[in-house]
C-alpha cells in the first residue's frame, strides 16, 4: 500500500468529490438558496461529504473486503481536493466571477452614466460584449435557447490564464513557508485536526475512532437536532424555530452589540491557546467601544471607502486592520528569514544539500515558479488597463492580505477569517486615484472578483494541505492534487453556474451575487472616476497607528512569558465575522479556562470530540437538509448563516 496517501483510487475519489463540490455548491446556493457550505474556511461541504465518505461509503468497502477500504492518508488525500475544490464554485470566485464581469453594462443606467463614466475604460477582453447575452445571463434566455457558449469562451479563458497563475503562486508561496510554519514555529493549524481525527482508526476496525465517541454524538446530536427543528419550520411553520442569534444596541443606540451561537467557531475556538481566545474576543469587545466612541464623538476621517473595508465597522479601524495586518506579515517573514534564505540559496544553486524532499514543489520550482507567476499576473494586468506604477503597489497590498488572513488562519484557526481591506482600496486610498486614471480604476473594479470577499481562497486552504500531508514518505504529488481540485471546480462551477444563470436568470438566484455584489465595484468606481482623489493622510494616519499597536503587540508577546494578549487578536476583531461571534468565542474560552484549571490537559483532551460533534452535526445535517429540499423543491432554507 502507497503509505503517501496518493493513490490513484484517492485522486480518483478526491476528484469526483471536487466535481460534486463545484457542481453541488452553486447549485445549493444558488437555486435552492439553502445553508451555505463552501463561503468560509469551514468548508462545510467537505466536512459533509467526508463525513459520508468515513462513516459510510469506506465501511461499505470495508465490509466487502477489508482491503477494499481507504487508509488514514488516502482519505486525508481526498479531503484536501475537497477543501481546496471548496474555495472556488461562490464565495472564492465563481459567483463573484461570473456575476461581476457583465455588471457594468447589466447594471447602466441613463440614471448613474456608467455608460459615458465607466463603460469606455473596461476592456473589451475582460466580458461578453452582445447586450442580448448580457441581459438573459441575468434574466434567463428564451425557452429552448441555452448557454451561448461562443460568446464567453474567450473572456473565460483569459480570465482562466490569470486565475489559474494566481492559485499557482498561491501555492508556491505555501510551499515555500510550510517547514517554517509547520516544523519550526509549530504553528497548530486548528482546522486540520477534525479530518485527522476523523480519518483515525483501528486496525481491522470499520469505523473511525472518533464515532466511537459518545461525547462527539452528543455534540453531533445537539447541532443536529437545532437543524432539524428549523428545517421543519421552513415548511412546517407550527414547529418552533431555535433562534441563535440576538443583539443589544449600546452607545446611545448607535453599535449594535450582537449575540450569536456559531458552532463551528466555538467548536474551533476549543482548539487554539486560551491567551489567543481571550484575546479575540477581548479586542473584538474593544472594537465595539472604538466605535461607540467615534460615533458619539463625531470623529470622522472624511474618507469614502468600500463596503469590504467598511464592514470593519469604520474607515479608521478598517485602516488599523490595514497596518496590523502589513506589520503582521513583514514580522512574519522576518522571523523566518533564515530559512527564506536557504530556500533562495537552494533555488539558485548554491546550496544543493538543502533538503525539501519532502515539499510537494522543489524549493528552486516554487522559487522561480512563484517569480514566473508574479510577472505573468503583471503583464495581464497591465494589459487589463493597471498602469504600470501601480501593478507592484497592488501585488504587494494583495499578497500581503493573502498572507496575513493565511497566517491567522493557521495559527489562530479564526474560520472567518477575510482581510481587513482590499488591494485596489490600499491602492487608491494610499496613493490617489491619479496612480490608476480611469482605465485603470475601471481594470481594479474587476479584481474585485478574486481579492475583495476574500472569506475563502486557495492559499488558505493550501496552507491547511501542507499540513495535513505532514508526515508522508513523499509529497510531490500534492502539487498536483491541488491543482487538479482546481481545475475540476473551477469547470463544473462555471459550467453550473451559466447554465442555471441562462435557464432561471442571475437575478432569481443568490440575491448578494448578483445583485449588490455584482454592482458594487462598478458603483465604486464610478464615483472614483466622477470625483477623483489624492492620497488620504486621514488613512495613513490610522494605518501608521494600527501597524505601531501591532508591531508593540508582537514584541511583547515574544518577548515577556507573563504578556497576557496574542497579537493575533488585534488584526483578527477587524473581521466583521469575528466581531458578530465574539460570544461564540467568549462561551469555547471560558469552557476551556475552566477546564484547563480543574481537570487539567487530560479532561480538555477527553471533551475535543464534543466539540468537533458540534461542528460535524452542524455540517451534516446542514448537507441532510439541501437533499431534503432538493427532492421536495423548497427554496430559501438556510439552517445556519455561519
Amino acid at each position: 500500500m502507497n503509505s503517501s496517501g496518493y493513490t490513484k483510487r484517492a485522486i480518483i475519489i478526491g476528484a469526483i468529490c471536487s466535481l460534486v463540490i463545484g457542481l453541488w455548491v452553486p447549485f445549493s446556493e444558488g437555486y435552492l438558496k439553502g445553508s451555505y457550505m463552501a463561503i468560509d474556511f469551514t468548508t462545510g461541504a467537505a466536512i459533509f461529504l467526508f463525513f459520508v465518505l468515513v462513516g459510510g461509503i469506506n465501511v461499505l468497502l470495508k465490509l466487502i473486503n477489508k482491503n477494499y477500504g481507504l487508509n488514514f492518508y488516502e482519505l486525508l488525500t481526498v479531503y484536501i481536493m475537497m477543501i481546496i475544490a471548496c474555495t472556488i464554485p461562490t464565495m472564492g470566485l465563481t459567483f463573484y466571477w461570473l456575476p461581476m464581469m457583465p455588471a457594468a453594462f447589466y447594471y447602466a443606467t441613463p440614471e448613474n452614466k456608467w455608460a459615458e463614466i465607466l463603460l469606455p475604460h473596461i476592456k473589451g477582453w475582460l466580458t461578453p460584449k452582445d447586450p442580448l447575452v448580457l441581459k438573459y445571463f441575468y434574466e434567463g434566455a428564451p425557452r429552448g435557447t441555452g448557454v451561448p457558449w461562443n460568446a464567453w469562451i474567450m473572456p473565460l479563458f483569459f480570465w482562466g490564464l490569470f486565475l489559474v497563475s494566481l492559485y499557482f503562486v498561491m501555492t508556491c508561496m505555501m510551499v515555500i513557508l510550510r517547514k517554517q510554519w509547520v516544523e519550526k514555529e509549530r504553528l497548530i493549524f486548528p482546522l486540520v485536526q477534525i479530518p485527522v481525527e476523523m480519518a483515525k482508526q483501528e486496525k481491522q476496525e470499520f469505523l473511525p475512532t472518533l464515532f466511537k465517541n459518545k461525547l462527539m454524538w452528543i455534540g453531533f446530536i445537539v447541532t443536529f437536532i437545532i437543524g432539524t427543528i428549523n428545517g421543519l419550520h421552513h415548511y412546517f411553520h407550527f414547529f418552533p424555530s431555535i433562534q441563535v442569534v440576538s443583539s443589544i444596541p449600546i452607545f446611545r443606540n448607535t453599535v449594535s452589540l450582537p449575540f450569536r451561537l456559531s458552532f463551528p467557531m466555538m467548536g474551533f475556538t476549543y482548539l487554539i491557546p486560551t491567551n489567543l481566545s481571550f484575546s479575540l474576543w477581548f479586542f473584538a469587545l474593544l472594537n465595539f467601544v472604538q466605535r461607540g466612541i467615534i460615533n458619539i464623538t463625531g470623529y470622522s476621517i472624511n474618507e469614502i471607502v468600500d463596503g469590504y473595508t467598511q464592514s470593519c465597522g469604520n474607515p479608521i479601524i478598517g485602516h488599523q486592520g490595514i497596518g496590523a495586518i502589513i506589520v503582521l506579515v513583514l514580522m512574519c517573514l522576518w522571523l523566518a528569514r533564515a530559512h527564506l534564505k536557504d530556500v533562495f540559496l537552494k533555488a539558485i544553486g548554491k546550496r544543493k544539500d538543502i533538503d525539501d524532499s519532502q515539499e510537494a514543489l522543489s524549493y528552486p520550482v516554487a522559487f522561480w515558479g512563484m517569480i514566473a507567476g508574479l510577472i505573468f499576473m503583471a503583464i495581464w494586468l497591465y494589459l487589463s488597463g493597471t498602469p504600470g506604477l501601480a501593478i507592484p503597489i497592488f501585488l504587494f497590498a494583495l499578497f500581503v492580505f493573502f498572507l496575513g488572513a493565511t497566517r491567522i488562519l493557521s495559527e489562530g484557526g479564526v474560520p472567518y477569517v477575510r482581510a481587513p481591506s482590499i488591494a485596489s482600496f490600499f491602492v487608491i486610498s494610499g496613493f490617489g486615484t491619479s496612480i490608476l486614471g480611469p482605465i485603470g480604476l475601471a481594470s481594479m473594479a474587476f479584481t474585485w472578483i478574486y481579492a475583495a470577499d476574500t472569506r475563502t481562497f486557495v492559499m488558505g486552504s493550501a496552507a491547511n494541505s501542507l499540513k495535513i500531508s505532514e508526515g508522508r514518505n513523499k509529497n510531490r504529488p500534492l502539487f498536483w492534487a491541488i491543482m487538479l481540485a482546481v481545475i475540476i471546480a473551477m469547470v463544473s462551477s462555471v459550467v453550473i453556474t451559466l447554465k442555471l444563470s441562462y435557464q432561471y436568470g442571475g437575478i432569481n438566484l443568490n440575491s448578494w451575487f448578483f445583485g449588490a455584489g455584482a454592482w458594487w465595484p462598478f458603483d465604486f468606481t464610478a464615483k472614483k472616476i466622477l470625483n477623483p482623489t489624492g492620497p488620504h493622510p486621514g488613512g495613513w494616519l490610522w494605518t501608521i497607528i494600527g501597524g505601531a499597536v501591532m508591531w508593540f503587540l508582537m514584541f511583547m508577546h515574544h518577548r515577556f512569558l507573563w504578556w497576557p494578549l496574542h497579537p493575533l487578536g488585534f488584526p483578527s476583531a477587524t473581521i466583521f465575522l469575528v466581531q458578530g461571534t465574539w460570544i461564540s468565542i467568549f462561551v469555547a474560552w471560558l469552557v476551556k479556562t475552566v477546564v484547563l484549571r480543574y481537570g487539567g490537559p487530560k479532561l480538555y483532551k477527553d471533551l475535543k470530540p464534543l466539540f468537533f460533534g458540534l461542528i460535524i452535526g452542524q455540517f451534516t445535517v446542514a448537507g441532510v437538509w439541501l437533499i431534503i429540499d432538493w427532492i421536495a423543491g423548497g427554496q430559501g432554507n438556510v439552517l445556519f448563516w455561519i
